[in-house]
């Protein structure tokens, strides 16, 4: 019903800067609440950030707030993640998925439509 299609990942040196983009599709995709998420082989999906449906309420992970910035505009039928200062352990593939369930914006099983991921590499 919702299709998410994630672009703008990419390598970066540390300190540097990228902007994800969550491209929706779907007749009701922007009455959707949405979040990034990120995975890594070795970890769980980690909660990044999340955004209201009409993008007045933001949620952070402790480890990324001051540094990336969630933002939408329903106009284009797109959701953003700016991500500043990156780091290396910011290093993983992240996920934009629009959330249906009255739930924690940080638990994932709050989300029932996902994208495909977009690779973040920040090297030191």
């Amino acid at each position: 019903q919702v299709q998410l299609v994630e672009s703008g990942g990419g390598s970066v040196q540390a300190g540097g800067s990228l902007r994800l983009s969550c491209a929706a599709s779907g007749r009701t995709s922007s009455s959707y609440a949405m979040g990034w998420f990120r995975q890594t082989p070795r970890k769980e999906r980690e909660f990044v950030a999340g955004i209201s449906w009409g993008g007045s309420g933001t949620a952070y992970e402790n480890s990324v707030k001051g540094r990336f910035t969630i933002s939408r505009d329903n106009a284009k039928n797109t959701a953003y993640l700016q991500m500043n200062s990156l780091k290396p352990e910011d290093t993983a593939v992240y996920f934009c998925a629009a959330k249906t369930s009255f739930i924690s914006p940080s638990n994932a099983q709050g989300y029932a439509y996902w994208g495909q991921g977009t690779q973040v590499t920040v090297s030191s």
